[in-house]
């Protein structure tokens, strides 16, 4: 029976709440199949954390999380900390420190979800959007000078390099092949950055001669948005840079019901480090004690999870109740227009599981 060692990192604000429940639900799954088994590691870093020690996570955080096989993540943010402090002292670390270059969110609607867009439903939305998540508008690089005088300048320098974009193409590629209708969408702004998205446009049709079975087109990052909303069954999966995946992915979420739904893998797709699962809602302060966090995106980033470490019956069986839930209707969260707490929408998901 295989074993894995597993990172839980709860951070702030909803994460909270909802990590602590994806582990419930996945400690009833592996009971199920009996086929694996998971232990689970509970570290208390983010905001809490920096108010008692200066950082959000101890220094030598990346060398505690090296001996896990896979990081089940929360949220960060807390409003008595900066954001960049807290997103560039705890998850990004993490993602750039273990090359987790690979940012993979699902989204489609669910059955019983009802989507924003008028007389869509399952079938209708169902995409990958891939994103490159070490460099580009996120590398880090820049600077303030003159703080505080009329002068003062900041600069945020995006920073693309040859091998990180050819290695997300390829990724993407080799994902759209795997995916029924063989379907790439290509997202830049290479009619006004004329350099590093060029550099993309030229990488990307470099790579799509060694997938001839995968059909491609390219769309500026404008007009992509409104091609979600107006034509979202002509799309499949899409590759984009940090900044614009990470936007598109929060519109693909609400498109497909909530961004209580969505789900992301940070993966080192090599395995070399430890990969990172966690949902794309965020804090959420404004809900956090009330019990009423949808708790969805955490349990089907816990079936990422499981198809990275090569469970895929058991991603499968996850997944299954999850739309089992949302098909009923009777156990829907608040953003989703039902009055079920986090707790009752994970109750029945692991009654889903249990049954025959």
């Amino acid at each position: 029976m295989a074993t894995y060692r597993i990172a839980a990192i709860p951070a702030d604000g909803i994460g909270l709440e909802v990590i602590p429940e994806g582990i419930r639900v996945l400690e009833v799954l592996q009971k199920c199949t009996g086929n694996f088994r998971m232990t689970f590691e509970t570290f208390p870093w983010g905001s809490d954390y920096y108010h008692a020690h200066g950082r959000m996570m101890p220094e030598d955080g990346l060398d505690t999380l090296k001996a896990f096989d896979a990081i089940y993540f929360g949220a960060v943010g807390h409003p008595s900390v900066p954001d960049h402090i807290s997103l560039w002292g705890l998850r990004l670390p993490i993602c750039q420190g273990f090359d987790q270059y690979a940012n993979v969110r699902p989204a489609r609607i669910l059955p019983g979800v009802r989507s924003p867009l008028k007389d869509r439903g399952p079938g209708d939305l169902d995409w990958v959007i891939v994103r490159e998540n070490t460099e580009g508008e996120y590398a880090g690089v820049g600077g303030r000078a003159h703080q505080a005088h009329a002068e003062e300048v900041g600069m945020e320098v995006a920073v693309f390099t040859r091998a990180g974009v050819f290695r997300i193409m390829r990724f993407a590629f080799e994902l759209a092949r795997k995916r029924p209708r063989r379907m790439l969408t290509l997202v830049t702004k290479s009619n006004a950055h004329r350099h590093w998205m060029v550099l993309w446009d030229e990488i990307f049709a470099a790579v799509a001669t060694d997938y001839p079975d995968v059909s491609t087109d390219r769309m500026l990052v404008d007009a992509a948005t409104t091609r979600m909303v107006l034509r979202p069954e002509t799309l499949d999966v899409l590759v984009a840079t940090n900044l614009h995946a990470d936007i598109l992915s929060d519109l693909a979420a609400a498109l497909s019901g909530s961004l209580g739904m969505g789900a992301t893998a940070n993966l080192n797709p090599e395995g070399k480090y430890p990969s990172m699962f966690e949902p794309i809602h965020g804090s959420a302060f404004d809900i956090m004690g009330k019990g009423i966090a949808n708790p969805i995106g955490t349990f089907w980033s816990a079936v990422l999870m499981l198809e990275h470490l090569g469970e895929k019956e058991a991603a499968g069986m996850l997944m299954k109740a999850i739309e089992t839930v949302t098909a009923r209707g009777e156990s829907m969260p608040a953003d989703l227009g039902g009055r079920a707490t986090t707790r009752e929408v994970t109750d029945a998901v692991c009654a889903s599981l249990k049954k025959p």
